[in-house]
């Protein structure tokens, strides 16, 4: 028997990697002489960087860069040398985690330390880019990246604008003539898994927004300044277009990306899924086993677990999922192509106890030992 065991993290508690293998233990259990490949899982959010470097044979690099805030903070992206190729979340140099509630403030927080994670990737001879820019803590239109990537943002009197939101009120102009050299080689794939333009009621100000301190004043000016910037920005970067769906995913980093480098915004679900040849495994597999920490309606809805279960399908391989906890509208899954989900837990027990490593290890390996007993019959 050939399986595939592609499981997204169980965040606080497993890494994608470490849910794999305890799911491969269990197999293995259940029948020695099983061909099993423990593949990464992520959705291109929390857990990529650590999923892709541990399951393509990368490596972690850290970098101090400026925060959200200004202050500095140190960022861990991945490297993987085979292929040249910078895996970077954003968020771990811009994200709202970085921020504490009673400073949360968009006019304020910048994106200027991304800029620097990939300057110091792109030094570091990666050309090829893929970053998940969820979880962010910024409004700025990606204004403090391309001012760290050596853009020109300039007032009405060629000085630079201020960092943050309230520096686009501001600009007057974006030049090109300091801008890293290295950035015109670079390819991006920007893992984004929201459809919002930059501007207007569904835009970055007034969707997200409030969630990092805006007020409705904050969110009607910030909204207005975005839509000159960009209208700015089109004057001279024919790829600038505030309605492309994600343009205002990362309060508008989305729209930097496309504006102003050679970018794709992409389902982060499937670029893991690319960049990690999952389809050269499913292809040959007998059985193809995913989950998540949580399995709901929400996974249902093309979350990590049903991409790798519709690519299954596409092979016609049968899916088991294993989950942490299920809730009632898990049902919507068997339609997703996901056969058959099974929650690991095998008592009542706090969160906490759930939670454990240890535990959840002892938990998935037994649970799917137990599938795979009946599979043989």
């Amino acid at each position: 028997m050939k399986a595939v065991v592609a499981i997204d993290s169980f965040k606080g508690s497993l890494t994608s990697m470490e849910a794999g293998q305890a799911a491969m233990e269990g197999i293995l259990r259940a029948d020695s002489a099983a061909d099993v490949a423990v593949r990464p899982l992520a959705d291109g959010g929390e857990g990529t960087v650590e999923a892709l470097v541990q399951g393509m044979g990368g490596r972690l690099q850290t970098v101090e860069v400026m925060g959200p805030l200004g202050r500095p903070v140190v960022c861990q992206y991945g490297i993987v040398r085979e292929s040249d190729t910078a895996v970077i979340e954003m968020s771990g140099a811009a994200g709202i985690t970085l921020v504490p509630a009673k400073e949360r403030n968009p006019m304020n927080t910048t994106s200027y330390g991304v800029g620097e994670v990939i300057k110091d990737a792109a030094v570091r001879g990666c050309r090829r880019f893929v970053i998940g820019i969820g979880g962010s803590a910024t409004n700025d239109g990606g204004l403090g990246m391309l001012q760290a990537l050596g853009f020109g943002c300039l007032d009405h009197e060629g000085r630079p604008v201020e960092l943050g939101a309230k520096g686009l009120e501001r600009l007057a102009a974006i030049t090109v003539d300091n801008v890293l050299p290295e950035l015109a080689d670079c390819r991006f794939r920007i893992a984004c898994d929201v459809t919002n333009p930059l501007c207007g009621s569904l835009g970055a100000s007034a969707v997200y927004g409030p969630q990092k301190g805006a007020t409705p004043e904050m969110v009607r000016r910030m909204d207005l300044w975005l839509e000159r910037y960009a209208a700015l920005a089109c004057k001279s970067f024919p790829r600038a277009d505030a309605a492309y769906p994600g343009t205002g995913a990362a309060g508008g980093l989305g729209f930097a990306f496309l504006a102003f480098t050679d970018a794709v915004l992409e389902s982060g679900v499937r670029i893991v899924l690319e960049e990690t040849a999952l389809e050269d495994y499913v292809k040959d597999a007998d059985v193809v086993v995913t989950g998540e920490g949580r399995l709901d309606g929400q996974t249902a809805m093309g979350k990590a677990p049903v991409g790798v279960a519709r690519l299954a399908k596409k092979h016609g391989k049968p899916v088991i999922a294993f989950s942490g906890c299920v809730t009632a509208d898990a049902a919507e899954c068997n339609k997703q192509g996901i056969d058959a989900f099974f929650p690991i837990l095998r008592s009542v027990v706090t969160l906490e106890e759930a939670m454990r490593p240890e535990n959840a290890k002892a938990n998935m390996a037994d649970a799917v030992e137990q599938a795979f007993r009946l599979w043989r019959l």
